[in-house]
């Protein structure tokens, strides 16, 4: 049986598991909506038998404070399917489990930056014909129009393109834009590595799903741009490990 604890944190009983509870940013294209869900399909593949749940902050149901009251006391553990941190993570999810008085509900970190993006990315950027060696990479991130927010994906967009130029192993140099808010655009980014003397560059589409900012990243002029993130495997498998380190963490605080 499971029981709620002070400030609401659920309690689980002997043995269970508690539910993972992705939180999407939302999306008006359908098929951006289809390719989160899709993309949980894989993770429920890797943990059979977890309860995997979807739910988004906007534009698409079911919302976050509809999910977390169909929760119903069951233990969960929020993973936000956000590239990096920022006002998302920062206040909209914290004030959603304080509205819903569940302050103790743990939150996992953002997805990003880590390795297992970076193969992600590398893989897409092969799939979309780029061949090892082929010349600079324009990494197309979002951006915000949030001061801290923005400062984090920026640093979040560094780390990441170091990560990718690693992976990649070629010597390319990897270039982070900014899809909204911040500078350069990919557009700029790209022009500005033609006017270098760069004859080929590559986009890497640094989004999860297809929609307004993917469209916007194909649209740069550049040789090669790869499709979102998807429902690659190491993104599947990203998710668990940040639903495994929240659990973790939480269960060393409970002590």
């Amino acid at each position: 049986m499971t029981r709620v604890g002070p400030a609401g944190a659920p309690r689980p009983s002997a043995g269970s598991r508690p539910v993972l509870l992705a939180v999407a940013h939302g999306s008006r294209s359908a098929a951006g909506v289809a390719a989160n869900r899709a993309l949980l399909h894989r993770v429920r593949l890797l943990r059979p038998g977890l309860d995997v749940r979807c739910c988004f902050l906007d534009l698409a149901r079911p919302a976050l404070p509809e999910a977390l009251a169909a929760l119903d006391g069951r233990a969960a553990v929020l993973v936000p399917l956000l590239l990096g941190g920022g006002y998302h993570l920062r206040v909209d999810l914290p004030g959603a489990l304080t509205a819903a008085g569940l302050t103790r509900l743990p939150l996992a970190r953002a997805l990003g930056p880590h390795p297992l993006l970076a193969a992600a990315l590398a893989d897409r950027l092969a799939a979309a014909g780029r061949p090892a060696g082929a010349g600079p990479v324009v990494l197309a991130a979002a951006g915000s129009s949030d001061p801290a927010a923005n400062a984090d994906t920026a640093r979040t967009a560094e780390l990441l393109a170091d990560l990718l130029a690693e992976r990649l192993g070629d010597g390319s140099p990897v270039v982070p834009a900014y899809l909204s808010a911040a500078r350069p655009t990919p557009r700029e980014a790209v022009a500005a590595l033609h006017a270098a003397g760069h004859r080929h560059v590559a986009v890497a589409t640094h989004l999860l799903a297809p929609g307004f900012f993917a469209d916007r990243a194909a649209a740069t002029g550049a040789r090669w741009t790869s499709a979102p993130l998807g429902t690659h495997e190491a993104l599947a498998r990203l998710i668990a490990l940040r639903y495994d380190e929240a659990r973790v963490e939480s269960l060393a605080a409970a002590r």
